[in-house]
C-alpha cells in the first residue's frame, strides 16, 4: 500500500485493495466506496480514537447527509473476520473493530426490517451497553449486553460480530462503514460501506420527511470532507428504549 504502516483500514480485504485499489468500487469488492470523510466533533475539531467514551452511543451522517450511522466504542476487541450475509444472499466479509484495541465500529443506523432510524425527534433503534432481554433467533428468551436493539419490532444486532442479527424479523445485518484510524494522530474516517445496503428504498420511503427534516431538497446529496459526530441525545430528543 502507498499509505505507510501508520493507517490502518478498518474494513475488509485490505491487502488486496492495496495491491488494486479498483476492488473498492467494483460488486465483487469487499468494500463500497463513498467519499472519505474525517470525523469531527461539533466545533469541527477531528475525534480522536481516545477520545470516545465507551458505551457512549454516537450518531454521524454518513454516506449521505440524510442516512445516520452509530458510531461506537464497545471497550473490547471485536471479532475478526466475521463471515456475513445480505438478505439477497450475498457473502462478505467484516474486518473488525478499529482504534488501539480494535473497539470502535461504526455501521448504518437503519434498521434492515422496517428502516427504523433515528430522527430528530425519536429514536427507535438505539445502542444498548447495559444488559437487555430479547428473543434471540430460536424465539428463546435471551440476555445480552452491548447490542444494539431496534424497538418498533424487536430487532437485536450484535455490533461486536458486524451487526449480525440476534433476534427479531430482520432479514439481514445492519450494513457496516468501514472506518480508517490514522495512528500518528489518532484520527478517525469514513470511507465506505459493507454489507446490505437500504439506502435507496429509504430514499423512496421517506422522501417527503427527510426534506422537510434536514431542511434540503436533496436528500441524497453525499457528505464531504467532514462528517460531525454528536451523542444520539443531540441527535434525537427523545431515545426509546424497550
Amino acid at each position: 500500500m502507498k499509505r505507510r504502516g501508520f493507517v490502518k483500514l478498518c474494513a475488509t480485504a485490505a491487502a488486496l485493495v492495496g495491491a488494486n485499489p479498483d476492488l473498492l468500487a467494483q460488486p465483487g469488492g469487499q468494500i463500497k466506496k463513498y467519499e472519505r470523510v474525517l470525523l469531527v466533533d461539533a466545533e469541527g475539531a477531528p475525534i480522536k480514537a481516545d477520545a470516545l467514551e465507551v458505551g457512549k452511543s454516537y450518531v454521524f451522517d454518513y454516506p449521505y447527509t440524510t442516512t445516520p450511522c452509530f458510531l461506537l466504542d464497545l471497550g473490547k476487541p471485536t471479532a475478526r473476520d466475521t463471515s456475513l450475509t445480505t438478505e439477497a444472499g450475498t457473502r462478505y466479509v467484516w474486518e473488525g473493530g478499529c482504534g488501539p484495541q480494535r473497539s470502535i465500529v461504526a455501521f448504518c443506523a437503519i434498521c434492515a426490517h422496517k428502516m427504523t432510524h433515528p430522527a430528530k425527534a425519536v429514536s427507535f433503534i438505539n445502542y444498548r451497553h447495559e444488559i437487555v432481554s430479547f428473543e434471540d433467533a430460536s424465539e428463546q428468551p435471551a440476555q445480552r449486553s452491548q447490542v444494539i436493539y431496534c424497538c418498533s419490532e424487536k430487532s437485536v444486532y450484535d455490533p461486536a460480530d458486524g451487526a449480525r442479527v440476534l433476534g427479531g424479523p430482520a432479514p439481514q445485518p445492519l450494513a457496516a462503514i468501514a472506518l480508517e484510524h490514522d495512528e500518528g494522530n489518532g484520527y478517525i474516517y469514513a470511507i465506505g460501506t459493507s454489507g446490505g445496503e437500504l439506502y435507496q428504498k429509504f430514499f423512496d420511503t421517506f422522501a417527503f420527511r427527510l426534506a422537510l427534516e434536514y431542511e434540503t431538497s436533496d436528500i441524497r446529496k453525499p457528505v464531504r470532507n467532514v462528517a460531525a459526530v454528536v451523542s444520539i441525545a443531540e441527535y434525537s430528543r427523545t431515545q426509546m428504549m424497550c
